[in-house]
């Protein structure tokens, strides 16, 4: 379970309490920092929490004065993770400072419902947020078909559509009631979704693995006594995928999206390339596509994908090897993996790596590199 799911199944548990809570939420860092802009954390006014907002160095020194600095209106709060004397780092080390707002239900309760929206959704979303004079904490959201109860200010609107379009967070200078304050928009992307063709035993610890990360996760297999939720309690969708028909195959793929990605792992040559054939017709394929096992039996599998899409015989040793170079086969980060848990460890580190567009270089190599520039 991701820190967003934690945070959002608590503010479901107080709500049904009718009880107050403070949500902080990083807005801004200067130096190094364990957690960056957006990271919140949710404080119930029981003691309960959830989220982290560093690498436990602040979390309790917050918790401690959270209700005391919020009892007039949202605040802005500084925290160092360097002691007083400026020698040595703080508990995680990091040697920053952080940037909190910190607010009642009030104010929060829009951000987290349209959180939790998104989320279900798998929208991106951007949230705009001011951050100083009396209207702190007002927000609107782009991204959802509904917008904040305090979204009627135009520029603050006009910023969340400005991060939603560039898919990024931004700050700026805008007008508030004549008034100019700064404000932050905050992107968050949408939830990724992976799809795991395939329900044998080393899926399981692909799809638990998956939904610790907080990703969306489909199974689907031919086989029905595998496929099924008894054995796959964390998947949120399981499907039995049938293979004689392509266009039965391609409705089981309802809900994909385009920055989603698909692994093929059931061990069965027609229901790999059942699966492969309905993934390369899509539209628009998911982001990534990954394929268990050696290109030797890929390439066989491509093959036999041209044959189902029904591709006219002679382009389809041409059109198997432009998928290739397009697949991820074999599937995962060289990591040394050998065992189901490992194996699954290396498929997600590379899914992670082409969606997010890094390097998955050691960061040492990484940091040096931007030293040196």
């Amino acid at each position: 379970m991701s820190d967003l799911e934690r945070i959002l199944a608590l503010w479901r548990e107080v709500e049904a309490r009718a009880e107050d809570y403070v949500l902080a939420t990083i807005v801004a860092v200067e130096g190094s920092s364990y957690r960056r802009p957006g990271a919140c954390m949710l404080l119930a006014e029981s003691g309960h929490r959830a989220g982290a907002i560093s690498g436990g160095c602040l979390e309790a020194q917050v918790a401690s004065r959270a209700r005391w600095l919020t009892a007039d209106g949202p605040s802005i709060q500084s925290y160092s993770t360097r002691e007083d004397d400026g020698e040595r780092p703080y508990g995680s080390g990091c040697g920053g400072v952080v940037h909190l707002l910190l607010e009642r239900q009030r104010t929060a309760d829009p951000l987290l419902m349209a959180l939790n929206l998104a989320h279900l959704r798998r929208v991106p979303l951007a949230v705009a947020t001011v951050l100083e004079g009396p209207r702190m904490g007002w927000r609107a959201f782009a991204g959802l078909e509904r917008e904040g109860r305090q979204a009627a200010a135009g520029s603050l609107q006009e910023l969340a559509k400005q991060a939603l379009a560039a898919r990024k967070s931004m700050e700026a200078t805008i007008a508030i009631e004549g008034v100019c304050v700064r404000a932050w928009a905050d992107f968050r992307p949408a939830r990724p979704g992976v799809w795991v063709f395939g329900a044998g035993d080393d899926a399981q610890p692909l799809v638990r693995l998956a939904k610790e990360l907080g990703w969306f996760v489909a199974v689907a297999d031919g086989r029905s006594n595998l496929a099924t939720a008894a054995r796959f309690p964390l998947a949120d969708a399981v499907r039995v995928l049938p293979t004689k028909e392509l266009k039965e195959t391609e409705a089981s793929l309802a809900g994909m999206q385009g920055g989603d990605a698909a692994i093929v792992m059931t061990h069965s040559f027609e229901q790999d390339a059942a699966a492969l054939a309905a993934l390369l017709a899509l539209p628009q394929p998911p982001a990534y596509i990954g394929v268990l096992g050696p290109q030797r039996r890929t390439r066989e599998l491509l093959a036999e994908a041209g044959r189902l899409i029904e591709l006219p015989a002679s382009s389809i040793p041409a059109q198997a090897e432009r998928w290739l170079a397009q697949l991820h086969a074999p599937t995962g980060l060289d990591l040394g993996a050998d065992t189901p848990e490992t194996i699954a460890l290396s498929v997600l580190a590379e899914i992670q790596k082409c969606l997010t567009g890094a390097t998955a270089l050691p960061l040492r190599e990484v940091r040096a590199a931007s030293h040196k520039v």
